[in-house]
């Protein structure tokens, strides 16, 4: 199998395509563009229905080796994949509801989907640092999942710091302890101001070149290319347990704010899984589906903070990646420099914008009536598939995925007020509480940050 290469979504002519282990440790390209495969390897019918008779680790590396082929050894690739996905994968289904289930991605070390990409994410990066010898310094902006993820994934890898910023009125209490009680080579970083503030300061370290002059760094957010290859594998996981002869196409209903795991699907389906709709309901940062609807692109500053807070984006970073499968061109301001396919777009994905108030009454009715337990993010995929079906009845039928990306225990307070009681916790949740906290509060001030990095993270 050919070498897999990759290239900058500002790279017009992709005279800089680089392999997966520069994709992985750069982060974002020189450019300032996002990673993308120059090609998505197929896989045909035949090995997509065998995936029902194999387990996520083995369907993991049937997807992942296709694009690590020719810089990991199969065996290496299939030994990281065994131990990143040591933990279950439930599927729910949604009594009454046809072939709907819940893909509960919430049972991982730290109860929140993006496990799922750190860390296969930081196998592979620890992997390729080794083998390099160099010490690399991870940056990583988070909402709420994220830094946990990357920062539990991460933790105590030797030649690897992770500087995680998250915003400090933005986040619940659980999801802070799970960054701020590791300590070690992870260090926290506090933002007065939203997330897209500290996004923002990471992508600018990244084309700071003094700054990558002196430090090795890296990205674990969604604009690395390692955050979505491995996201694509539970769509995948998915398809095989709800719809073992794949005859009908699906339906993936994926609650969104930086929009990888959105990208993760659209992957899937570029590799030939078969889906009728890509269902992407945001929150009230609301962005796309005005796009979709208006073909005007207008970034939501500043972001609005909602009870689903993961995804409090006001602007998707990995549209760049979307608008350019589409043909067109986002830079990495959000200026779309070149008209994509606004039809087709339309044709292949539905978004609508779901209101605290539209949660709430979700994750109410969905207890009442199907005692179905979901907190924000997923009661916001709910509405969405909803919202679907009752403008398309015909796809009542169809196999249908609606993603839970985060335990319920971590919104323990606004279950509570909601349903009256608590939901149970986890075994990675229950210690938070009596555990100490060690993080750095900051202004939202990129010359501090770096002045920050220089001094502290550098040692």
């Amino acid at each position: 199998m050919d070498r897999m290469l990759f290239y900058s979504t500002n790279d017009a002519e992709r005279s800089s395509c680089v392999s997966i282990r520069e994709a992985l440790l750069l982060g974002l390209a020189p450019d300032r563009g996002l990673y993308l495969p120059e090609r998505f390897p197929t896989v045909l019918r035949e090995e997509l229905t065998g995936y029902s008779e194999m387990s996520y680790a083995e369907i993991a590396f049937r997807i992942l080796s296709r694009y690590t082929a020719g810089v990991l050894d199969d065996d290496v690739l299939f030994e990281l994949c065994k131990d990143a996905y040591s933990f279950e994968v439930p599927l729910e289904p949604v009594q009454g509801s046809g072939k709907a289930h819940i893909l509960r991605l919430d049972q991982g070390p730290t109860a929140s989907f993006k496990d799922f990409a750190a860390r296969m994410m930081a196998r592979l990066i620890s992997h390729f640092i080794r083998e390099s010898g160099k010490e690399l310094t991870i940056l990583t902006a988070t909402s709420g999942d994220t830094g946990a993820a990357v920062a539990s994934a991460f933790s105590g890898v030797l030649g690897i710091k992770v500087v995680v910023l998250f915003p400090i009125h933005e986040v619940s209490r659980r999801q802070r302890l799970q960054m701020t009680t590791l300590g070690g080579n992870v260090t926290c970083l506090a933002i007065d101001g939203k997330f897209d503030d500290c996004q923002a300061m990471v992508k600018r370290a990244f084309a700071d070149s003094e700054l990558r002059n002196r430090l090795n760094i890296s990205s674990a957010n969604s604009i690395n290319i390692g955050r979505l290859l491995p996201q694509s594998v539970y769509y995948f996981y998915a398809a095989s347990r709800i719809s073992k002869t794949l005859k009908e196409p699906l339906l993936f209903s994926i609650p969104s704010g930086n929009f990888g795991d959105m990208m993760g699907a659209m992957i899937a389906w570029k590799m030939g899984l078969p889906i009728k709709k890509i269902l992407v309901p945001v929150n009230g940062n609301d962005a796309f589906p005005t796009y979709l609807a208006t073909g005007n692109y207008r970034k939501i500053e500043p972001s609005r903070n909602c009870v689903s807070n993961a995804m409090n984006v006001g602007h998707p970073s990995n549209l760049a990646r979307l608008v350019q499968l589409y043909g067109g061109h986002m830079d990495e301001t959000g200026h779309i420099r070149k008209l994509l396919d606004l039809n087709a777009l339309r044709r292949d994905i539905f978004s609508i914008s779901v209101s605290d108030k539209e949660t709430r009454q979700t994750i109410i009715d969905v207890w009442n009536n199907k005692k179905i337990l979901l907190e924000p993010h997923g009661a916001v995929a709910w509405k969405g598939y909803e919202s679907w079906i009752n403008n398309h009845p015909e796809d009542a039928t169809l196999p249908a995925a609606i993603l839970e990306t985060a335990h319920p225990a971590k919104f323990h307070e606004e279950m509570e007020r909601l349903l009256g009681f608590e939901p149970e916790l986890p075994p990675s949740l229950a210690l938070l509480d009596h555990s100490s906290e060690n993080y750095t509060q900051m202004q939202v001030n990129y010359d501090t940050f770096k002045e920050f990095l220089l001094t502290r993270a550098s040692k």
